[in-house]
């Protein structure tokens, strides 16, 4: 049953920016020592403040997003099982294997293009890295944690919600969300989720080059495609499992080729 309830409560607030935090916690953690460093040189600051301001700034934009799914995703039809099973108790475990197969078909898909464009990626500046096993492991709790549930939580529940709610409202205002604008919010978020990945990959490229502009925004939108559909026809829950998932296979297929 889906949670039409868009109160702003404590109760439902607190599990949702929980699960946020613990993505935030796997960034802050993980980031190189050295990244810290050299920021904290730059401010006049120690490693432990710039390090909280990381953790804090992140977790701000958990919170803003949090809120705005909760307020506007219930208008629009949109859910989450969690915040179902919170608000109505709901079985969480139950309705999520009743979207295991959308999620699990969605991941592996994302997992394995993600792979498969590791073969057509723009050589990052100072040439490209030598990939180890460890590495590629070592990665995995940051792509899991923050990439799939985090990123979620931004782009999908806050993103995704705020244009379904603003097109939606400008469409009318009725029933759920139609094919085209629920199409149009899920294309608008997947390009936003794109162009959110260029500042990182300006550091690794050393630039912004044509190329890989498109590369990356090109990449990230088809993935995004995928989340924001699963999110918007199955739940919040379903693209999380689907990126996460997506990120264990490319991790995968890429330590078996090391290996092969």
């Amino acid at each position: 049953m889906t949670d039409r309830d868009p109160s702003v409560t404590a109760r439902r607030f607190l599990p949702l920016f929980a699960l946020g935090a613990v993505g935030v916690a796997a960034l802050v953690l993980t980031t190189d020592r050295a990244a810290y460093e050299r920021a904290a040189e730059g401010a006049g600051q120690s490693v432990a403040v710039v390090m909280a301001a990381t953790a804090g700034q992140s977790l701000a934009l958990v919170a803003v997003a949090v809120l705005l799914g909760l307020g506007l995703a219930p208008r629009v039809g949109l859910r989450s099982l969690l915040l179902e099973r919170v608000s109505d108790g709901e079985p969480l475990l139950s309705a999520l294997r009743g979207q295991a197969r959308a999620a699990v078909a969605g991941g592996v898909l994302v997992g394995v293009l993600l792979f498969l464009a590791g073969f057509v990626a723009p050589t990052p500046a100072g040439g490209a890295p030598e990939g180890t096993v460890g590495a590629l492991l070592g990665s995995l709790p940051l792509r899991v944690l923050y990439g799939g549930i985090t990123e979620e939580l931004l782009l999908r529940w806050g993103v995704l919600s705020l244009v379904a709610y603003l097109l939606w409202r400008a469409n009318g205002a009725e029933g759920d969300l139609s094919a085209g604008v629920g199409w149009a919010a899920v294309l608008v978020s997947a390009v936003l989720f794109g162009v959110g990945h260029l500042p990182a990959a300006a550091s690794s490229y050393g630039g912004l080059t044509l190329p890989v502009l498109a590369f990356v925004i090109l990449g990230n939108t088809v993935a995004g495609v995928v989340f924001g559909w699963l999110y918007w026809r199955r739940s919040l829950e379903a693209a999380m499992v689907a990126h996460a998932l997506a990120h264990v296979v490319a991790v995968g297929a890429s330590v078996a080729a090391l290996l092969a």
